[in-house]
């Protein structure tokens, strides 16, 4: 399940049209940004009078922060760029493309429906060649070709998806003065964070605090923790084929990983409040014990996002920092990690449309965001210390780091299983009910559907 971090920028004017110098958020060659990227960009491409329409789900701060890259493109090239964003992005543009008037460009949240669209004939291919560019520039560069790529109208399979701004789930948030105290150190490996947390418990304390309940969506946070798992337990072919319910919810390896979840959210002696606790505490709240004197928990496995729900005043670095959740050091998988990410596609088949692809293909593209807020990305050559805060740029190291990615799993599932039966199921793990009953109640549901 995916959450969205707002913040404030300076952007050009709403009304679209030519963006001129004194709309840009950061002048150019000033600052430490990969300018060459943008001048050499601007010597060759001249879309002077072309009209460029994008619409995506990002609306307010959001909108701003997108708009203020655009104004970049729009300066180096001519070109009338208007980006429009809407709550509801997806039934919007599912309509504008039945009847044949979508925007040139459109930003899916996830690929899902972008696979729809892509099936149905509603996109356009971005060609070989920025397979290839994303294969030898992004971090874990395959995964993200594999993301974006889908079947068209008559079966044949092509990138159609460009990957652009990604976020990151696979974090564990910890206080460090509480473990400077104690002594303990940010495990490398899954071994060691299991050893930690039995030492946690040696030593009188409580190592997690885990919350499922979010009102009707309550026990989405448990099927980020068993996505993770499955990467760190099987190699990520697996984890694919269970999304695509190839591999069946209650094949022995996935009920495996639900109980790898089990062995931190079932152990009574690990979670704060004990067990019968976890189904019933608001995810919200739950990060709220690293924070008490004493601690009552020590870490809490959580998105990026989850600073948000941090108690007022929390300074990141001191009060509060997070490690990446490690995999196994026996299993040789890399080090896997588990997001979410937007993604840019063509509706219509204008060159103006593929020399914004082109675009989010320099290095400049990506700095103009990180050096604002809520924006990662996989990009080995953008510049760290452009990030604008050390904890993004604590994230990216890891989403650059990383070998393997893979988008959430549940966001990728049938709703009625990745938002239903998934969830549900999760619960009744939790307040009883054995992992291989439960896989094979989901698995039961997804018949039903299929």
């Amino acid at each position: 399940m995916t959450y969205r971090l707002y913040a404030t920028a300076a952007v050009i004017a709403l009304a679209g049209g030519v963006a001129g110098a004194q709309d840009l958020k950061f002048p150019v060659g000033e600052r430490d940004f990969t300018w060459d990227s943008y001048e050499s960009f601007a010597a060759e491409h001249d879309y002077s009078g072309e009209t460029l329409t994008l619409s995506g789900p990002w609306t307010g701060a959001d909108k701003a922060l997108v708009d203020s890259v655009l104004a970049y493109f729009a300066q180096a090239t001519g070109a009338n760029v208007t980006y429009s964003g809407s709550d509801s992005f997806e039934n919007d543009f599912v309509i504008a493309a039945q009847a044949n008037t979508p925007t040139d460009i459109a930003i899916f949240p996830q690929p899902g429906l972008a696979a729809d669209m892509a099936a149905r004939g509603y996109l356009v291919p971005l060609g070989e060649d920025t397979a290839e560019w994303v294969k030898e520039n992004y971090a874990a560069g395959e995964s993200w070709v594999d993301l974006g790529t889908f079947a068209g109208e008559d079966g044949s399979e092509a990138i159609y998806g460009f990957f652009y701004k990604v976020d990151l789930k696979s974090l564990v948030w910890f206080a460090p003065e509480a473990f400077e105290e104690n002594g303990y150190e940010v495990p490398e490996t899954m071994e060691d964070l299991k050893a930690l947390s039995d030492q946690i418990v040696a030593d009188g304390g409580t190592p997690w605090c885990i919350g499922l309940g979010s009102g009707a969506a309550t026990g989405w946070p448990a099927t980020d923790w068993v996505e993770d798992l499955l990467l760190r337990t099987q190699p990520p072919e697996v984890y694919d084929g269970w999304v695509s319910n190839e591999i069946k919810f209650d094949d022995e390896r996935i009920v495996a990983a639900i109980e790898e979840f089990g062995e931190f959210a079932l152990n009574g002696d690990y979670v704060n409040g004990g067990t019968e606790a976890v189904a019933s505490t608001d995810f919200r709240d739950s990060p709220g014990g690293l924070f008490t004197f004493p601690p009552e928990c020590y870490m809490h496995r959580q998105a990026s996002f989850i600073p948000t729900f941090f108690p007022e005043g929390t300074v990141m670095g001191e009060d509060a920092d997070f490690f990446y959740f490690p995999a196994y050091e026996s299993k040789d998988l890399g080090k896997p990690v588990l997001g979410a990410g937007t993604l840019f596609a063509i509706a219509n088949d204008k060159e103006v449309a593929h020399g914004l692809i082109d675009f989010l293909q320099t290095t400049i593209a990506h700095e103009i965001w990180m050096a604002q807020s809520g924006f990662l990305t996989p990009l080995k050559a953008a510049n760290p210390d452009i990030y604008a805060t050390d904890t993004l740029r604590g994230q990216g190291e890891i989403l650059t780091n990383a070998t393997t990615f893979r988008f959430d799993g549940s966001d990728l599932m049938p709703g009625e299983i990745g938002a239903g039966a998934f969830w549900t199921g999760m619960v009744d793990y939790t307040t009883g009910k054995d992992a291989a009953t439960v896989a094979a109640d989901i698995q039961a549901r997804w018949d039903q559907i299929d």
